[in-house]
C-alpha cells in the first residue's frame, strides 16, 4: 500500500510534510488563485500611495529553524512581488518601513548582515531592467546619515540611477522615525522664529513639508501592516494619519504576504474611500435641505458650490435633494 502511495507521490521517503506538499499543495493553489481572481473582480478603485509596514521577518525566521538574517532575505522576495502587484493594479508610490530608529537598538550579529542586505538589494533594484523599463524612482526617507557608510552609498547609487524617472515611486524608510521627523521639523521652525528668519504667519503645510525627511511624499491612502500586530508604529503620522489612510492589518509575516492579502488590503481602502464619500454627501445633502427650507436661491448657490468637488454621481444626489422639494418656485 505504502509503495504504490510512494509512487503516486512521485516516489522518495514519506513524511507528513511532503505528503501534504504533494496532495494538498495543488488543492491550495488552485484556490488561492480562484480568490486571487475572485478579489481582483471586487476591486474597481486603487489607492495613490501604499504604505507597508513588513513585519515579521524574524518569527518567520523561528518558526523556520532559521536565524534573523534569513528571514530578512525571505523578505527582500515579498518586496520583489509587492512592487509588481502595485505595477499590475496601477498604484503610484509604494512606501516600505525598511528600517525604524528603534532598530538601531538590536545586536550587531543582526545589524550587520541586515545593513549588508538593504545595501545589496538597493543595488540590485537601481540596475534591474524591470526597475527601468517601468520607470521607478527609488528614494529614501529617514535619518540616513546614521546607516553606516555601505548603505549611504547604496542609498545614493539608487537615487541616482533612477532619478530621472517618474512613472512609480519606491520610497524605502531607513533610519524613519515619525515623531523624530515631525520634532526635528518643529525645532527647525522654532529656531529660524526666533532669530527673525521666519515669519511665524509663514509656517503652513508646505513649510513644514519642506522640513521633513529629505524630500516630501505624496499623501498616504492606505497603510498595510503584517505580522499580525494591529498598530501603526509611529509610521508616516503627518502623510498617513493626517490624510486618514485606511489601515489593513493582517496575520501573515511578511515573507509569507500573497497577493490575495495584498488584494484584501486594497479592499479595505476601497470600501473606506466608499463609505467616507457616502457619508460626505449625506452632510452635504442634510446641509442642502436645511438651506432650502428658508432660502431655496441660496440652496441653489450653494449646490453650484458643491458641484465641483463631488465625482459627478454624487454631485447629481446633491442637485436632486432640490428636485425631490414641494416648493413650485424650484420648477423652472
Amino acid at each position: 500500500m505504502f509503495r504504490g502511495l510512494r509512487q503516486r507521490l512521485g516516489g522518495g521517503r514519506l513524511s507528513r510534510s511532503n505528503v501534504r506538499e504533494r496532495l494538498v499543495g495543488p488543492f491550495e493553489r488552485t484556490y488561492e488563485q480562484a480568490y486571487e481572481r475572485l478579489l481582483r473582480r471586487e476591486i474597481d478603485e486603487v489607492p495613490d500611495h501604499v504604505a507597508v509596514i513588513q513585519d515579521g521577518n524574524r518569527r518567520y525566521a523561528r518558526k523556520k529553524g532559521a536565524k534573523a538574517p534569513e528571514g530578512h532575505r525571505a523578505g527582500a522576495s515579498t518586496t520583489e512581488q509587492v512592487l509588481e502587484w502595485c505595477e499590475e493594479l496601477g498604484i503610484e508610490e509604494l512606501t516600505l518601513y525598511a528600517f525604524s530608529t528603534e532598530n538601531f537598538e538590536r545586536p550587531d550579529e543582526e545589524l550587520e548582515p541586515l545593513f549588508d542586505l538593504v545595501a545589496e538589494k538597493l543595488r540590485e533594484f537601481a540596475d534591474a531592467e524591470r526597475v527601468h523599463e517601468t520607470g521607478v524612482r527609488i528614494h529614501a526617507i529617514g535619518d540616513v546619515d546614521r546607516l553606516p557608510t555601505r548603505v549611504q552609498e547604496a542609498v545614493a547609487y539608487a537615487e541616482r540611477r533612477t532619478a530621472g524617472y517618474e512613472e512609480f515611486r519606491l520610497n524605502v524608510a531607513l533610519a524613519y522615525g515619525g515623531r523624530n521627523e515631525l520634532t526635528r521639523a518643529a525645532r527647525e521652525i522654532a529656531a529660524e522664529v526666533d532669530d527673525g528668519t521666519l515669519d511665524p504667519e509663514a509656517v503652513d503645510v508646505a513649510e513644514i513639508e519642506r522640513r521633513l525627511y529629505r524630500e516630501p511624499v505624496r499623501e498616504v491612502d492606505l497603510i498595510v501592516r503584517t505580522g499580525g500586530d494591529e498598530r501603526t508604529s509611529n509610521f508616516l503620522p503627518w502623510y498617513a494619519n493626517g490624510n486618514e489612510a485606511a489601515v489593513y492589518f493582517c496575520a501573515p509575516y511578511w515573507p509569507a504576504f500573497s497577493k490575495p492579502d495584498f488584494l484584501r488590503g486594497i479592499r479595505t481602502y476601497q470600501a473606506r474611500e466608499r463609505s467616507w464619500r457616502r457619508n460626505r454627501v449625506e452632510r452635504a445633502a442634510t446641509l442642502v435641505r436645511a438651506i432650502a427650507a428658508v432660502e431655496f436661491a441660496e440652496a441653489r448657490s450653494l449646490v453650484g458650490r458643491l458641484r465641483d468637488q463631488f465625482p459627478r454621481r454624487e454631485a447629481e444626489e446633491i442637485e436632486n435633494v432640490l428636485g425631490d422639494t414641494d416648493d413650485p418656485d424650484l420648477a423652472d
